[in-house]
């Protein structure tokens, strides 16, 4: 089964030590192009969280934000800056000795006077953390892939639809081929009998090998054998249940030029007619296949 490119899934996780939200949203893209946002104190699980992604996707842009909070002791730790608190508590005392004023500062207004305490700088336990990002990713990508696979098997039942259209002017061109050179024997007798007005007498041999040689330049039973086996061949394709998207638009540019080489030979305009109609849903095809992985 085809998987689409593009999906949204979110994730959450909540342990002693970390509270985990993930985003991951998957666009169209030529190939796996990642982005990772988490906050920088967190850096060092970028690579791994990547290694992860392109493990479970094979092609497309992948944005992944995720929002991490550090609930253990250690990373609630605050430090305090006691010279710098000290130097600023001297300097009030001498300020207000120098005015003749009272201190009566308590020790809330005097932390909030400047900047003495602030958060300990320590670095987190990457493998505990990793432990819950690892289980929110996990959970995350199960939901991106169902979302995927869903949207793969709509496009699946499109591509199906019009196979199928496909695959009946094929045998329509393959029948309304099949009498070539009679079909040209009668235009070429009535061609010459519409120019001589019936008063020259026509070479039945003659005709017969004009109009053989006009019905072998028209031959298109090549291109619609290897129309036939690009049409098997798309068909095994979506049935394989591997990353299709490359493999698909190589096709049908090959199924494009057995159809555009058919054009150019058709000497019937209902063939030419049906093969416009083809070409229309191979690009109509063309178009869909831009969205599968």
């Amino acid at each position: 089964m085809i998987r689409s490119m593009t999906a949204y899934a979110m994730a959450d996780r909540l342990t002693d030590d970390y509270a985990v939200e993930m985003e991951i949203r998957t666009y169209n893209s030529r190939n796996l192009d990642m982005v990772v946002r988490l906050p920088q104190r967190f850096a060092s699980l970028e690579e791994r969280i990547k290694r992860r992604l392109s493990g479970r996707i094979a092609r497309g842009r992948v944005e992944v934000r995720i929002r991490l909070e550090d609930r253990s002791p250690e990373g609630n730790a605050y430090q305090v800056d006691l010279e710098k608190a000290a130097a600023y508590h001297r300097a009030l005392e001498a300020l207000g000795k120098h005015l003749s004023l009272a201190s009566d500062l308590t020790l809330g207004e005097f932390a909030a006077a400047g900047p003495f305490i602030r958060p300990q700088d320590t670095p987190p336990d990457e493998e505990a953390c990793w432990s819950a990002v690892d289980v929110c990713l996990e959970k995350a990508l199960a939901a991106l892939d169902e979302m995927r696979s869903r949207e793969g098997a709509s496009l699946q039942e499109d591509f199906e639809k019009r196979l199928a259209f496909i695959e009946g002017a094929i045998g329509t061109i393959r029948e309304a081929s099949a009498d070539l050179p009679s079909h040209y024997q009668e235009r070429l007798k009535e061609r010459i009998a519409s120019l001589t007005r019936g008063l020259v007498e026509i070479d039945p041999a003659r005709i017969a090998q004009e109009a053989a040689f006009l019905a072998d330049r028209s031959d298109i039973s090549e291109e619609l054998v290897r129309a036939d086996s690009h049409l098997s061949q798309f068909r095994h394709i979506l049935a394989a249940g591997e990353p299709a998207g490359r493999k698909l638009n190589f096709l049908l540019q090959e199924f494009n030029r057995e159809f555009n080489t058919m054009g150019s030979k058709a000497g019937n305009a209902g063939v030419s007619h049906l093969i416009v109609e083809v070409k229309s849903e191979l690009e109509k095809l063309r178009e869909q296949v831009q969205n599968v992985e």
